[in-house]
């Protein structure tokens, strides 16, 4: 038996249409971003989920709420925390800022978190989950983080679906089993 893991990044808001970094501020879905919600229900309605999760943030339950239904709500899939960093646009931050996030890994927030502790809280969680279909909603930082896992870099715009299989012994700490569909 194998465990699906499908990631759900929230919908629009207007600080992501703005390209404002949105970590732990609780910025709700814009009408853009509830109707992309309800766009990828179609395809979750017709899978049965062993569980249902989602970021404890707003946008996150919203989108959780509008696509599938109620999930349990659990703060290690939310976002990292961007401390002072927060609600500024790309062209806001520093070279040296903008350079640390590309590169993703080693990355720390002033007044915020590191991508270590992010990626800590979100294995937390993955490591509890058996066998089956598991339906997570959560941000671009948390797909991101897991894509890279499999060296598998790429945006996931908002709204977006993405399935992610692990063998039947892998876990999260054991990433190199991982494939994306």
């Amino acid at each position: 038996m194998t465990t699906r893991l499908w990631l759900v990044r929230h919908g629009e808001t207007d600080w992501t249409a703005a390209g404002r970094l949105n970590g732990w501020c609780d910025v709700r879905l814009n009408q853009r971003g509830r109707d992309q919600a309800r766009a990828v229900s179609g395809r979750l309605k017709r899978q049965h989920f062993v569980t249902v999760w989602s970021s404890d943030l707003w946008r996150a339950a919203e989108t959780a709420r509008l696509a599938y239904g109620e999930p349990v709500v659990d703060a290690r899939v939310r976002e990292l925390d961007f401390g002072t960093l927060e609600g500024l646009t790309w062209g806001g931050l520093s070279r040296g800022v903008q350079d640390a996030l590309v590169r993703f890994d080693g990355f720390e927030a002033p007044g915020g978190e590191t991508i270590a502790m992010m990626r800590c809280r979100v294995l937390d969680l993955l490591g509890e989950l058996g066998p089956g279909e598991h339906l997570v909603f959560t941000h671009g930082g948390v797909i991101r983080l897991l894509l890279r896992t499999m060296r598998m870099d790429r945006e996931v715009k908002p709204g977006a679906l993405v399935v992610l299989m692990l063998a039947q012994r892998a876990r999260p700490r054991r990433p190199s089993t991982w494939t994306v569909r």
